[in-house]
């Protein structure tokens, strides 16, 4: 684990977080890591805390993997006396992270209005799965509604003719990040200004422009000059090699990436064939040539070709098996994972940090808390406070 006495750049900003789930607690848990204060208020109200899939009395992988660096408060909004206390927390922070319903802010007077009046330079940090203004607003949104909401779904049907998700939440992970920078952005305003602002981060709308960047293709010009969709991402070639004695990712790029690599696959024949002869490839030829590249990567292992590869400067990679990701050199190196002891759940892996700073390293201070276990530190230090 990081040097529990390394500040990071975000040390003395104080973030709420009053998220569930995993876009708004994983968007807090990076500011965590950066050095940030984040005290999580979380409902006493739901001891199971089917919100974020855990269970009493254990801690699932998912509340591990996006709650360290946290100190947790039960507070039941509901209350008069503990939203009154949940209230005075708010007014001394300066970042708030929340994906609660408008409605459900609003009964609790926890809207942006209601609480800039009493702190003007809170940065308030609303996520959603649609925008506040349009007519799915009050939709429920899901990582799969908002894949599909997006084009994402769209994008693997044509791909791979079956309309699936993508096998990872990344709806919610990229809403994240982008409720991170967004609420970096606010502070350096408000350094500037003296002055906090509301942020709306609608799902929906983060990852239609992620998808677009490159899949938006012909429509780009108006009138279009092509259609959308980005020919290479959407190949059934798409993929990587299997290779003598298992999977690797390679790409040749340029004509002298392809006539090396099947030279080194025992094809000369191939190597002197004019379409990777020419001084560009021809992207008409383009399935063509990785059917013949997949045909010929089980010639060699995946060692093997790493070599070649290297040697050729062709690019490649090696596929990471999760199983065995503890063990790959390239994730020791970085600390990408490392065993701790939790004190509730004893040895635990724990996700590293994977942006490093010169000066002010983030760190790894707290492991995912126990909900509530804070609510008596936390309420004593704002006693505290005028």
């Amino acid at each position: 684990m990081a040097d529990t006495h390394t500040p990071g750049p975000l040390d003395g900003v104080r973030v709420i977080d009053l998220s569930t789930v995993v876009m708004g607690p994983y968007s807090a848990q990076i500011l965590g890591d950066l050095g940030a204060d984040v005290i999580k208020i979380e409902s006493p109200a739901d001891p199971l805390h089917i919100g974020e899939f855990r269970n009493t009395p254990g801690m699932t992988p998912l509340h591990l993997n996006v709650n360290r660096n946290k100190r947790s408060v039960a507070l039941d909004l509901k209350d008069e006396a503990e939203r009154a206390q949940a209230l005075k927390l708010i007014h001394t922070a300066d970042v708030l992270i929340t994906n609660m319903r408008p409605r459900a802010l609003a009964r609790l007077g926890l809207t942006y209005d209601d609480l800039a009046a009493a702190n003007p330079g809170l940065v308030y940090a609303h996520a959603a799965g649609f925008r506040g203004d349009s007519d799915r607003a009050d939709a429920a949104a899901y990582d799969e509604t908002v894949q599909a909401a997006s084009g994402l779904v769209d994008i693997a049907n044509r791909a791979l003719g079956t309309p699936l998700y993508l096998p990872t939440i990344l709806a919610d992970k990229v809403s994240g990040l982008t409720i991170a920078y967004s609420v970096l952005a606010a502070l350096v305003h408000r350094n500037r200004t003296g002055r906090g602002q509301q942020i709306e981060i609608p799902m929906a709308d983060t990852l239609i422009t992620f998808n677009l960047v490159e899949h938006l293709a012909g429509h780009t010009f108006d009138p279009a000059t092509g259609p959308t969709g980005y020919p290479r991402s959407l190949s059934q070639h798409h993929k990587a090699r299997r290779t003598k004695d298992g999977l690797a990712a390679v790409i040749p790029y340029t004509p002298q990436n392809y006539r090396d690599f099947f030279h080194a696959a025992g094809r000369p024949d191939l190597a002197a064939d004019p379409r990777v002869n020419g001084p560009v490839l021809n992207i008409a030829d383009a399935d063509d040539l990785s059917d013949l590249v997949d045909q010929c990567a089980p010639a060699l292992t995946t060692a093997e070709w790493t070599e070649v590869c290297t040697k050729h400067s062709i690019p490649m990679g090696p596929v990471l098996e999760l199983d065995h990701s503890h063990e790959d050199p390239y994730v020791r190196e970085g600390h990408l994972l490392e065993t701790v002891v939790h004190p509730t759940e004893g040895p635990v892996r724990t996700i590293g940090i994977p942006v490093k700073f010169s000066a002010t390293p983030g760190s790894i201070r707290r492991l995912a808390p126990v909900p509530g276990q804070d609510t008596a530190e936390v309420l004593a230090e704002l006693s505290a406070v005028r």
